[in-house]
């Protein structure tokens, strides 16, 4: 594990965004981990969190001219990470948010910060269902930009439900949104990444954890 994902783990653990237990999702899954990116509520914690966005964009290659975050966790994500390009790798680049509701006085739109244009990377925490994503992209290719990438805190790497019919399909979100969008997604972590980590009693991890962590991902985890 790289160092920028330590970092990563031992604040999630810290904050408590990382949880273990027995949580019920809102897909009706029992789960033995919770992430919750809001946890991240505090000066410090969004720092470590933009050099850790940073490191992982940094190290994918992926080459990208402006950063763009979904509303509304998305936010304080891309001016975190933003920030941290420019102060420890000296890439000055610009950024860009969309509001919920488009702005019908002053400047108008929906587009706060820079306009968009070149090559986009999104950020956001997670990719459950993709329709943050889905509508980020329609946002950036209708300005005439063109979507680069996106950058994750974690991926789940679990493969989605089909909300009709219950079914677990073969795919995750992640996988789905790189696929139909023919983009790479970066993550700071990956669940078998903390699968690992709880398997070498890496950092605070609770290790009896492990195997609760093993099963869930034999049953939901992509092949």
């Amino acid at each position: 594990m790289q160092d920028h994902q330590l970092a990563f783990l031992e604040l999630a653990l810290g904050r408590k965004a990382l949880r273990f237990g027995e949580f019920t999702l809102k897909s009706g899954r029992i789960s033995p981990y919770f992430f919750n990116a809001g946890s991240f509520d505090d000066g410090a914690s969004l720092a470590v969190l933009g050099r850790c966005y940073a490191a992982a964009i940094v190290a994918s290659g992926i080459e990208f001219d402006l950063l763009f975050g979904p509303a509304y966790k998305g936010i304080p994500l891309v001016a975190a990470t933003a920030a941290a390009l420019y102060t420890l790798h000296g890439r000055n680049l610009p950024y860009a948010f969309n509001r919920k509701e488009a702005k019908a006085h002053g400047e108008g739109g929906s587009i706060v910060g820079h306009a968009l244009a070149g090559r986009v990377l999104i950020i956001d925490d997670v990719i459950t269902a993709g329709t943050a994503i889905r509508e980020s992209i329609e946002l950036i290719r209708a300005a005439g930009a063109t979507p680069a990438g996106v950058a994750l805190a974690l991926d789940r790497q679990e493969r989605g439900r089909n909300p009709e019919t219950g079914e677990t399909l073969a795919e995750s979100a992640v996988q789905e949104v790189a696929r139909l969008y023919a983009i790479p997604c970066v993550s700071i972590l990956t669940l078998g990444a903390v699968i690992d980590a709880l398997r070498q009693g890496a950092g605070s991890l609770p290790s009896e954890y492990l195997a609760a962590m093993e099963a869930y991902r034999e049953r939901y985890g992509i092949r």
